[in-house]
């Protein structure tokens, strides 16, 4: 099964690697479309996350020990190779699942076969939200949704 993902993946924290790692289990093959810096400044009007070349080197370090054939492609609009590609499943988040519907739209619009949908829940912090990369850039919490002292927490 071909497998498509996506994300900025700054700071690959453990709701990052959940996800992943539900695309390595259902997979054969993964794509993963990783946000380039542009996009991340031009979009998210972020220009203080890690390189793209930092993201993809961490994202290959966590990848390439869970055992399946995968391609990194740099995602320069909001949804890639997803809406054209010869791909089976979405894996998405809670956050992005609304993504996953608009990509099936597009899909259904230009005589695609719509991809199957595989929404995984959201990987909590230590206050019950779930982790977020913007909590781990302010000081807030660490990878694992650890509270760290930082300027978020009182």
């Amino acid at each position: 099964m071909n497998i498509v993902v996506g994300g900025t993946f700054a700071y690959l924290h453990d709701g990052h690697r959940a996800l992943l790692a539900k695309a390595f289990e259902i997979g054969d093959h993964v794509c993963i479309g990783l946000t380039t810096d542009g996009y991340v400044r031009r979009v998210k009007g972020r220009g203080d996350l890690p390189s793209y070349p930092k993201r993809e080197a961490e994202l290959r370090r966590f990848v390439g020990r869970l055992g399946k054939a995968f391609t990194i492609l740099p995602l320069d609009d909001r949804f890639g190779p997803s809406t054209t590609g010869n791909f089976d499943a979405i894996v998405v988040s809670e956050e992005t699942f609304p993504a996953a519907l608009e990509v099936n739209a597009i899909r259904k619009a230009n005589g695609l076969k719509a991809l199957d949908v595989i929404k995984i829940g959201s990987v909590l912090a230590w206050d019950s939200l779930p982790i977020s990369s913007s909590k781990i850039a302010a000081g807030e919490i660490d990878l694992h949704g650890n509270r760290t002292g930082g300027k978020g927490n009182l």
